[in-house]
C-alpha cells in the first residue's frame, strides 16, 4: 500500500508541476510566424507570405496594430528574413523593450525589384498596392493608416522600400533599408553581364534607361512634394566593402536628401553584401520604425 500511496502522490505532484508550467507558459505570451498566401489577379498566382504576429495579437482581441512590410533581396523570398534570425531579433527587442508590438510581413518579392516590369508581363508594383496591402489589413488587426505603416527592404528590397516610400510618402510613415540596391546613374554594365541579365526581365531587354530613371528612388526623392518627404522617418545603411558599390549608391542618396533638407539617418558600416551584414543591422531598422510608430521612445 505504501508504493501504491507514493506513485500516486508522484503522479499528483507531476500534474501539478505540469499545470504551473502551462499557466506559466499562457502568462508568458510569446511571438508566433504565420505563413500563408494571397491569390492575385493581376500576377495571377498566388503569392506567398509570412508574418510576424506580436505576442498579445492571440490574447486581445480588440487591440489593432502597426505594421511593418519587409521586402527580402534578389534570390531570397518571405521566408528569408525569419530564417535568419530575424524573429528572434524582435523577440529579443521586445523582452527588453526596446521595441513595441507590431506585425512585420514579409511577402515574396521573386525578382520583381517590386516594381512593375518594362513589358508589363510582372506588375508586381500594382499587386502590391492594389492587392497585398489592402488584404493583409483586412485579414489582420492593424491601423491601416499612414502613421501605423511602415516599409524596409534588403537589398533588392532597399531599392523597392525607397521606391514606394518616395512614390507613395502619403502611404508610410518609415522607411528603412539595409545595403539597399542603389545606383544614382544608369547602370554602366547593363549588357550581357550578370547585372544585366538579372535586371533584363525588369527594366526591359535591351535594358531601357529611360524607364530605369523613372523608377529609380533617386528620381523619385527628386520629384515628390518635399513637404511629404519630410514628414518620413528615414533610416539606410550600407557595408564600406559592398559588392555592387551599392555603398557609393546609399551615399549619393544620403546627399540628395540632406541637400533638399530631408532629414535622414544613414550609416556606412565595416562589411559586404550579404544576409549576414543585413541581419547584423537589422535591430537599427525595427528600433527606428518602432519609434516612428510612437510605441517607444
Amino acid at each position: 500500500m505504501k508504493i501504491l500511496k507514493s506513485k500516486t502522490w508522484q503522479l499528483i505532484n507531476f500534474a501539478v508541476l505540469c499545470a504551473l508550467l502551462v499557466c506559466a507558459s499562457l502568462a508568458r505570451a510569446e511571438s508566433r510566424v504565420e505563413c500563408s498566401e494571397v491569390n492575385s489577379a493581376i500576377l495571377k498566382r498566388a503569392v506567398a507570405y509570412c508574418v510576424m504576429l506580436p505576442p498579445s495579437y492571440d490574447s486581445d482581441k480588440s487591440r489593432r496594430y502597426p505594421v511593418l512590410y519587409y521586402l527580402h533581396g534578389l534570390g531570397d523570398n518571405e521566408q528569408s528574413m525569419i530564417n535568419a534570425g530575424g524573429w528572434n531579433e524582435y523577440e529579443d527587442l521586445l523582452e527588453k523593450k526596446k521595441v513595441g508590438e507590431f506585425l512585420v510581413v514579409t511577402p515574396n518579392g521573386y525578382r520583381s525589384f517590386y516594381i512593375n516590369s518594362r513589358d508589363g508581363s510582372f506588375r508586381y508594383e500594382d499587386f502590391f498596392l492594389k492587392e497585398f496591402i489592402p488584404a493583409i489589413e483586412k485579414k489582420y488587426r492593424v491601423k491601416a493608416t499612414r502613421a501605423s505603416r511602415g516599409i524596409m527592404g534588403v537589398s533588392m528590397g532597399g531599392y523597392g522600400a525607397f521606391h514606394y516610400a518616395f512614390k507613395f510618402p502619403q502611404m508610410f510613415t518609415s522607411v528603412s533599408a539595409h545595403m539597399a540596391a542603389l545606383r544614382e546613374s544608369t547602370p554602366p554594365d547593363m549588357g550581357d553581364t550578370r547585372d544585366g541579365k538579372i535586371m533584363g526581365d525588369v527594366f526591359g531587354a535591351p535594358f531601357d534607361a529611360a524607364y530605369y530613371r523613372q523608377n529609380s528612388p533617386f528620381t523619385l526623392a527628386k520629384k515628390a512634394p518635399l513637404a511629404q518627404l519630410r514628414r518620413l522617418h528615414i533610416y539606410f545603411d550600407v557595408g564600406q566593402d559592398d559588392d555592387y558599390g551599392f555603398n557609393l549608391g546609399g551615399e549619393d542618396l544620403h546627399k540628395l536628401l540632406d541637400k533638399r533638407g530631408i532629414k535622414n539617418e544613414f550609416h556606412v558600416f565595416p562589411g559586404s553584401h550579404n544576409l549576414m551584414y543585413a541581419m547584423e543591422h537589422f535591430e537599427a531598422s525595427l528600433v527606428m520604425h518602432s519609434k516612428a510608430f510612437g510605441l517607444t521612445k
